[in-house]
């Protein structure tokens, strides 16, 4: 969920709540002054009474009304005086309805006779104002809210349009190009801090990108030329017809050495390389064609060793990296070749959600945990480098694809699931 609409919930349920909390205690407040106000009528109307009475010694002659009407009856005994009014339900017969009444009762000495004095007035107009001032509110907050709402994310998205425009800035920045990432000056203060604090970032990665990636060019030269210098030296020496067979033992021994060493060095580089982002995956690669093309060129040793190679190939395209595709399509042969014995088998499956290697495994699994990890090998082995499946796994997360390897049925089984 995006931050903007998380904000917009939250605010949007704080409110109405605030909202349905602020009328429930409005509504009571209002009630509690029109009834109040509606007491205060009975008791002006109580006194007015007795002040008639007080003065003429009579009681007055009432006008009742639709809205309040008085009752006088003699009684022996003076009713029970209340401090306040008090509501009552009666029926009215003009409505048939029930309806609630306000009402006050007090008894009252008018010469030799005593009576109780009833003096009723109808709720309805207050119940009717209340309604009003209610539906009036609630339309007013209803309004407030989609203002509010309509204010804020308008508002808001303004607000936050720096830090998305940052965002797509960051999401279009490469390592590889020849400035650091430089991110535009804002109003805001939080945005431009976040901004400075990126460009300041960016800027120690691009200089630690560039010197590593200068260090690396430069050590492959250097390792090179001595690299290349050891063997052909060799190559001299095994052509003299004086050596001795210890010595030329001794000169296949250095050669050997020298040919993983720069088999190494190219596997390390490859992996830094790979690791810096210095290759771009766009392009569209037929994976069948690249893997017909790799197991041809294995083809004299799978049949010198007697492996059975099945291959079950679509006419599949990714986009992908040409020369990545290959080095990946050829580490998973090479390592499926150097763990098949003789008159083993090797199955190849590529379709359009996975490419998949397996092969004769006499030895057992290998440790699940670690195999794609760098300088890993199986029990007894020498002759790799330990490297070609942690290429295999930073190709795979450079393309977006995964790998994964399984045992099954004396076999290993290495997969690349596709992710696109």
């Amino acid at each position: 969920m995006k931050l903007f609409a998380k904000y917009n919930r939250i605010n949007i349920i704080a409110t109405i709540a605030t909202f349905i909390a602020g009328s429930v205690a409005f509504y009571f407040v209002l009630y509690y002054i029109l009834i109040r106000q509606l007491d205060g009528t009975l008791k002006s109307e109580e006194q007015e009474i007795v002040e008639y009475v007080q003065s003429h010694n009579q009681l007055p002659d009432f006008e009742n009304t639709r809205q309040q009407w008085i009752t006088a009856s003699e009684v022996q005994t003076p009713v029970k005086r209340s401090r306040h009014a008090h509501s009552i339900t009666v029926f009215n017969k003009r409505e048939n309805e029930n309806e609630q009444v306000r009402q006050i009762t007090f008894s009252i000495q008018v010469q030799d006779k005593l009576y109780n004095v009833t003096v009723n007035r109808s709720q309805a107009e207050t119940e009717d104002l209340l309604q009003l001032i209610i539906l009036v509110t609630l339309g007013v907050i209803g309004m407030i809210l989609l203002v509010n709402y309509f204010i804020n994310r308008k508002v808001i998205s303004r607000l936050w349009q720096p830090f998305y425009n940052t965002i797509g800035r960051i999401k279009g920045y490469t390592i590889a190009v020849e400035k650091p990432l430089q991110l535009p000056n804002v109003p805001v203060d939080e945005i431009a801090l976040l901004n400075d604090s990126l460009n300041q970032m960016t800027l120690h990665i691009y200089r630690d990108y560039h010197a590593l990636k200068a260090f690396t060019e430069n050590a492959s030269h250097e390792m090179q030329t001595p690299l290349a210098v050891i063997r052909s030296k060799v190559e001299l020496l095994l052509q003299d017809d004086t050596l001795t067979q210890e010595n030329i033992g001794q000169l296949l021994a250095i050669e050997n050495a020298a040919s993983k060493l720069s088999r190494l060095h190219q596997s390390l580089l490859l992996l830094t390389k790979l690791e810096n982002r210095q290759f771009i995956a766009d392009e569209p690669v037929n994976l069948r064609h690249v893997i017909l093309a790799r197991t041809s060129e294995w083809q004299d040793l799978i049949s010198s060793r007697n492996i059975k190679l099945a291959i079950e190939c679509g006419d599949i395209s990714k986009s992908f990296h040409q020369h990545l595709a290959e080095i990946l399509v050829n580490n998973l042969l090479s390592n499926a070749l150097r763990y098949t014995p003789g008159g083993g088998k090797i199955d190849i499956v590529l379709n359009g959600r996975y490419m998949q290697v397996a092969n004769t495994a006499p030895g057992g699994a290998l440790d699940e945990g670690k195999v794609f990890t760098r300088f890993y090998k199986a029990q007894n082995e020498s002759e790799g480098t330990g490297l070609g499946l942690a290429i295999i796994k930073e190709i795979c997360n450079l393309a977006g694809f995964s790998a994964m390897y399984t045992f099954e049925n004396d076999m290993h089984i290495f997969t690349i699931y596709f992710g696109q």
